[in-house]
């Protein structure tokens, strides 16, 4: 399965988030971020937790001054949780 990339899914509050954007700079930022997400799961560092849900995990694109918090399943689905600007 190399090479595959992971299917995206938004969580409520993200998909919330999702609607508000208005600008193509937002737009563009949250893209670039979903395609290197998309292409690496793995690629955002893990979130302490207390281990009773799934790990969270968080990336941040240093470039678009992005951040998305987001999980993967078993199914290597990548759930966005929240997109947060910095």
């Amino acid at each position: 399965m190399a090479g595959r990339r992971a299917r995206i899914a938004f969580g409520e509050s993200a998909a919330k988030q999702l609607e508000d954007l208005t600008t193509e700079r937002e737009l563009h930022a949250l893209d670039r971020a979903l395609v290197a997400i998309s292409v690496d799961p793995e690629i955002g560092g893990p979130i302490p937790a207390d281990g009773t849900g799934p790990e969270l995990r968080q990336y941040a694109d240093e470039i678009e001054d992005v951040r998305v918090l987001y999980f993967v399943t078993a199914l290597r689905t990548v759930v966005v949780v929240a997109y947060i600007e910095t």
